[in-house]
């Protein structure tokens, strides 16, 4: 009983609040252990599933969570958090967390990256060609100079979005701290 109620205590002084705004990723990741076995984990999902329908979609895959915001309360910019479980022993599991954007925008954003980049390489090689023929390079190095202003657009926008979305991934987090206690 006291090593159960220390272990709890020590969770609770290791789990501190995410600082989402502060943080490089544009997808931020946490990782914890939890004084719980996995099946107990997904049966406390289950059970806040109903009682959080209306706000929120909870979807569990073998060893795997997925918390979305519903599609009535869900922006562009909503976040998603994926909770993996890994049983460590009978009654404790290792958790990692991703938080993401919705699939189809987080595609959409790696699709305009792998443009801007193939865009950017093709210019490269087309501006070292001119320059071993002596032709001019202006042209080149100016679509160069652009894709990487765009380049810093596209990461700055995934900046502010997630500064947007920074208050539902801390309700994602809290609806997660819910079924691990």
């Amino acid at each position: 009983m006291i090593q159960s109620l220390l272990k709890i205590l020590i969770l609770a002084l290791k789990s501190v609040r995410m600082d989402i705004e502060n943080s490089i990723e544009l997808r931020p990741r946490f990782q914890m252990d939890v004084p719980k076995s996995v099946a107990t984990i997904i049966e406390n999902a289950a059970i806040i599933k109903d009682e959080v329908k209306e706000d929120y979609r909870i979807k569990v895959s073998d060893h795997h969570i997925f918390l979305f915001i519903t599609l009535a309360k869900r922006k562009y910019y909503s976040p998603h958090l994926h909770i993996e479980l890994t049983a460590i022993d009978d009654n404790t599991t290792h958790v990692k967390g991703l938080f993401g954007p919705d699939q189809t925008v987080w595609t959409f954003f790696m699709f305009l990256h792998f443009f801007v980049g193939g865009v950017f390489l093709i210019f490269m090689m087309m501006a070292y060609s001119h320059w071993s023929l002596h032709q001019s390079v202006v042209v080149d190095c100016a679509v160069m100079f652009f894709m990487t202003i765009l380049w810093m657009l596209l990461y700055f926008q995934a900046r502010i979005n997630r500064k947007k979305c920074a208050p539902q991934m801390y309700k994602l987090e809290a609806l997660m701290h819910r079924f691990l206690k």
